[in-house]
């Protein structure tokens, strides 16, 4: 009775969630309660639920001060150099712009959001793509893969939840994934440089002068600034004009009077997200004379969490409360700055807590235990001691036809217990769950996707078509990759 009950109750939040009839959070939290009570442990939900707070509550921290350290980074200005250092890079070669594509959206990735990875790629490279008659495919398959690659990050949300469904340590799970996760990221790069040649060889390759008519030696970068009225300012690189303004939520850029710019906000003009706003390299929350310390201050946290120094909730909490005194002193600038990713840190930190009640009840009702005894007895005994293995392959479609809230805190417990059957650990089976994640952001379940192809004026179908396969391949390279070093 356990198991069908477990089975109906991930369905339901399943269903639920993907028809959009309740946000993640509020399926994470009623309907589990709802079936503690259909079990008749309706008197230990408040159990079920503290113990699963408790053992969520790093997690919880960590993302929320990471959310904070990487949104004031771009604040700063600190990744505002080197996107114009790609820019240049690229000047008017088609293999070098899809390079740049890349290398981009994987930089960005760093600050664990998709929409602000897109949005900040999509408008730095559009006015290059446009000019020169590039597929706008080609950007927003190479982008979406490299993001899927990179948002494997403790803070981008996959790693966290696959910690938190399987109460382990994100940096256990993270740290080891490291060379794999180099590996797809190598693979995505050379995607880009395939896909370069091609786009070069129908094209040729062509001077900024022989592209622009006309220009202004102008770069803008979009960063993120909380909330208000959403525009989106671009600069096209070298000799490319700038367009600007505040109102609609228009992304423009390009050269000389022609904008060649896009609708930021999809077909229909409105806002696609009021949280991001562009401003002009001279905003008031730069920091340029503690470019070298922010820098410098990014560098050693990145090192010490891997050389896992202190538990990586410590290290990003104090690298928040540093940046913020340093770069900001006054009281009423760190306010502002923490108000301005106030809704990133609420929704995903709400999220983690919101999931101690789904796992605590799906764990203490016992439900997850007699379902991974069904799912044990279906797996072929040959098949049990390579679960880690069999939970990667599983990652990449089940990751892309369902939210990352289903699979980690309805899908991978069930494959841990299975795997946990033939000695296979949780660890193993948290870092297979995350090969699937380059697919999983061309996902028509993730919101982040729309923004991609509504920016770039690409059809979803078209864009699906195209990266679908090259999204999967890298998958696998990740999974291979894993194996091969024996961290899964």
């Amino acid at each position: 009775m356990l198991t069908i009950l477990g089975f109906v109750m991930i369905a339901t939040f399943l269903v639920l969630i993907m028809m959009k009839k309740m946000s993640p959070i509020a399926a994470l939290v009623l309907i589990p309660a709802l079936f503690c009570v259909l079990v008749g442990q309706g008197g230990q939900l408040g159990d079920y639920v503290i113990k699963g707070v408790g053992d969520l509550a790093p997690t919880a921290a960590m993302l929320m001060f990471a959310i904070v350290y990487f949104g004031v980074m771009i604040d700063v200005g600190l990744f505002d150099p080197i996107v114009r250092g790609i820019l240049r890079f690229c000047k008017a070669d088609p293999m070098r712009i899809v390079v740049g594509t890349a290398v981009l959206a994987a930089i960005v990735s760093l600050d664990g959001d998709g929409s602000t990875t897109f949005m900040i790629t999509v408008s730095a490279m559009y006015p290059l793509y446009k000019r020169l008659g590039m597929s706008r495919i080609v950007m927003t398959g190479v982008a979406a893969t490299a993001n899927g690659v990179m948002n494997t990050l403790p803070w981008g949300g996959p790693t966290a939840r696959a910690a938190t469904a399987l109460k382990v340590d994100a940096g256990d799970v993270f740290v080891p994934m490291i060379p794999a996760l180099g590996v797809g990221l190598l693979a995505v790069f050379f995607l880009a440089y395939v896909l370069g040649l091609r786009e070069r060889k129908r094209l040729g390759v062509l001077t900024l002068d022989e592209v622009l008519e006309t220009g202004t030696r102008s770069e803008t970068v979009l960063v993120e600034a909380g909330s208000g009225t959403t525009t989106t300012v671009v600069g096209g690189g070298s000799g490319a004009g700038r367009t600007g303004g505040t109102g609609t939520g228009k992304a423009l850029g390009g050269s000389g009077s022609d904008g060649g710019g896009t609708d930021a906000t999809g077909d229909d003009g409105t806002s696609g997200d009021e949280g991001f706003q562009g401003l002009d390299p001279h905003r008031a929350t730069l920091r340029p004379r503690l470019y070298w310390f922010n820098a410098g201050l990014t560098v050693a946290l990145l090192t010490a969490m891997i050389m896992e120094l202190m538990p990586i909730p410590v290290l990003f909490l104090l690298g928040a409360a540093l940046a913020l005194t340093v770069n900001y002193p006054n009281m009423a600038e760190q306010k502002a700055r923490i108000g301005a990713h106030a809704e990133n840190v609420l929704n995903v930190s709400g999220m983690v807590f919101a999931a101690a009640v789904f796992t605590g009840v799906l764990t203490g009702t016992g439900m997850v235990q007699h379902m991974a005894d069904w799912l044990v007895g279906a797996i072929p005994d040959g098949m049990g001691p390579h679960m880690a293995i069999v939970t990667g392959v599983l990652s990449v479609p089940l990751t892309y036809f369902m939210s990352n809230d289903g699979f980690y805190f309805g899908v991978l417990p069930v494959l841990a217990e299975a795997g946990a059957a033939h000695g296979v650990s949780p660890l193993e089976i948290a870092r297979a769950s995350l090969v699937g994640q380059p697919l999983h952001m061309s996902s028509p379940l993730v919101p982040a996707v729309y923004v991609l192809v509504g920016m770039a004026k690409v059809e979803f179908g078209d864009h699906t078509k195209f990266t679908v396969k090259w999204a999967a391949l890298t998958s696998l390279v990740v999974l291979a990759a894993g194996v091969l070093f024996g961290i899964i």
